[in-house]
């Protein structure tokens, strides 16, 4: 009897034990923290990448967390937990979205901070968890449930309404007006600061191709495979492939209209009088080794919270 007691008590101990460690609160390890490892290093990282860009574009903060168990605690105690833990959405505004899912108990839940409460509303987060991420969860298709969620709600966000059902189906994201730029996952300071060295050296080299007759033509060609790429890393591709166009048509037209103005035609009998002009600073010169130039001018979780609300599902 006192064998059967012992084990009663060992296992009721384990028990406690185990559904102790299901619960606890993981460490925030980035927009996606996939604890029960059910997502692809790809997915992870094109996720990160889009939830970085919705947070430079809105400041709203969405993550995603996967645990294999949560030891048969509430699901929606559990995501209040790991919502106030984590503190998502800036300080004053709340505007943090956390998904949950569960694989091994089959559960999910989407947690909506206090004030996106409005637009991102309980029957909406319960339309996407149906409609979008369940029924490719049923399919084992975890990559494609969590992005189909994640856009989905990113969707609602931008769109300001919930898309329809065949939309919310689809995994689509309702398309919005305005240019929307996805580059590398980067600060708004990182993006300011590579800007301003990135832009500061081709803008320099651009303007003094603009400026300066003969080489100038030279520097135009020369500067386009630098505009097709150095700019990826501060816009994205959408955003480098914009101005590499405003590139191309700009330097031209502003290279035949400057030529045809007083200061054009200085420089250009600068150049060929006296092998050199200057101008605002810049002494452009020209040899038998091509050209040279110089200046005198130099250039150089966020405190949320959660009410509860958001909703919850299972497949």
């Amino acid at each position: 009897m006192r064998k059967v007691l012992r084990f009663v008590i060992i296992a009721a101990t384990l028990w406690m034990a185990v559904t102790a460690a299901g619960a606890d609160v993981p460490f925030l390890a980035g927009r996606i923290t996939d604890n029960a490892e059910i997502l692809s290093p790809d997915m992870r990282k094109s996720l990160t990448e889009l939830l970085k860009s919705h947070e430079d574009r809105t400041s709203n903060q969405i993550a995603v967390l996967t645990v294999p168990t949560i030891g048969g605690e509430s699901i929606e105690d559990y995501a209040v937990e790991v919502f106030a833990a984590w503190k998502l959405g800036q300080k004053g505004k709340d505007n943090g979205v956390l998904i949950i899912v569960v694989p091994n108990e089959r559960r999910m839940r989407i947690e909506v901070g206090y004030g996106l409460e409005g637009t991102l509303t309980d029957g909406t987060a319960g339309r996407i968890i149906r409609n979008a991420m369940a029924p490719r969860f049923k399919a084992g298709d975890y990559d494609g449930g969590v992005e189909a969620g994640v856009r989905n709600v990113i969707g609602v966000l931008e769109g300001g309404k919930a898309p329809d059902d065949e939309a919310i189906a689809n995994g689509k994201k309702p398309e919005s007006s305005g240019l929307h730029l996805e580059g590398p996952d980067l600060s708004i300071t990182e993006r300011i600061l590579f800007g301003a060295f990135i832009f500061g050296i081709i803008g320099l080299f651009t303007v003094i191709g603009v400026l300066a007759p003969g080489v100038g033509w030279f520097l135009y060609f020369f500067l386009i495979p630098f505009w097709a790429t150095f700019p990826i890393v501060v816009v994205g591709t959408t955003g480098a492939l914009y101005l590499l166009i405003t590139y191309v048509v700009a330097f031209p037209i502003a290279k035949l209209l400057l030529a045809k103005t007083a200061l054009g035609k200085r420089m250009l009998k600068g150049f060929n009088t006296k092998g050199g002009a200057s101008i605002g600073g810049l002494t452009f010169s020209s040899g038998s080794s091509g050209s040279s130039f110089s200046s005198s001018s130099s250039f150089s979780g966020g405190g949320g919270s959660s009410g509860g609300g958001g909703a919850s599902g299972s497949w």
